[in-house]
């Protein structure tokens, strides 16, 4: 079998390519913009809210969001890394090639041609990209907006009110926003995995966001026992162990091996099954 002169699988469908496309995708766009969005939205929210409704002391992370820009960006993360980032990955790892399939535009990639696991390759490489974008943009952001309106302070620590240092504390915002990137490889790689099995972009976003949301609900559910360890979203909020007076990294390490593990599985799983898909039917 003879080649093309010039013809170089490794230079096919370069890595700048596929960030422009992706790039410029309405989708890219839109989600980004909310994800900027949102912690001016909770400024606002909270400049706007009564004040002093509760005469009581309140040490949790919603009470304590206004004390400082690092509460409020602490308090930002939280209520957006159960649902809103998982869709952003979902969206950005999910759609990347079921669109292709649904364009049909994918078997004219392959017949280019493309590497079937090099396309799958590129693909996930600028997937996981824009994913990492989205969830550093918005704890950023939130970081920003939070020391605008309530001024760069220590932070107080949920649950127990200790104070600690802002400059003490900072550091460790990357170690949460690290660990935020990896906990959310389960969905990355979910919604990967089903992108290659249908021309539905929707269904595979939809699909990665519902199973998710079915782990949740299954967390909930304490004659489990130990076995909810064994679920993805059961660590979801262990980076909050990163702002505590004594670092502890028992939860994320747990977190972490839990979701590289699934991820690593789940991404086999896609290259071994598009190697032998049929994308001409």
């Amino acid at each position: 079998m003879t080649t093309a002169t010039g013809y170089a699988p490794n230079r096919t469908l370069p890595l700048r390519v596929e960030i422009v496309r992706q790039f410029k995708r309405r989708r890219t766009l839109a989600m980004f913009g909310l994800l900027l969005a949102l912690p001016w939205v909770l400024v606002i929210a909270f400049q706007v809210g009564p004040q002093g409704v509760n005469d009581e002391p309140s040490l949790r992370i919603s009470d304590l969001a206004t004390q400082s820009g690092l509460n409020f960006a602490a308090f930002a993360l939280s209520v957006s890394a159960s649902f809103l980032l998982v869709v952003a990955v979902a969206l950005f790892c999910g759609d990347t090639v079921a669109s292709e399939a649904n364009w049909s535009s994918l078997r004219y990639l392959l017949a280019a041609p493309v590497p079937r696991d090099r396309l799958l390759r590129q693909k996930l490489i600028v997937a996981l990209g824009f994913s990492a974008a989205a969830v550093i943009c918005l704890p950023v952001m939130a970081l920003f907006a939070g020391t605008l309106a309530f001024g760069w302070d220590d932070i107080q620590v949920p649950g127990t009110g200790e104070v600690i240092p802002a400059l003490d504390v900072l550091p460790r915002f990357g170690i949460v926003i690290a660990y935020a990137m990896v906990s959310q490889l389960v969905v990355a790689a979910l919604a990967f995995l089903i992108s290659t099995m249908t021309d539905s972009p929707l269904g595979a976003v939809g699909g990665a966001v519902g199973l998710w949301i079915v782990c949740t609900i299954l967390q909930a559910v304490e004659a489990l026992g130990v076995l909810r360890e064994f679920l993805p979203t059961f660590w979801n909020n262990a980076w909050l162990d990163a702002l505590q007076p004594e670092l502890d990294w028992s939860g994320m390490a747990k977190g972490a091996s839990v979701s590289i593990t699934y991820a690593a599985i789940l991404l086999a799983v896609a290259f071994r099954r598009f190697r032998h898909k049929d994308v001409v039917s």
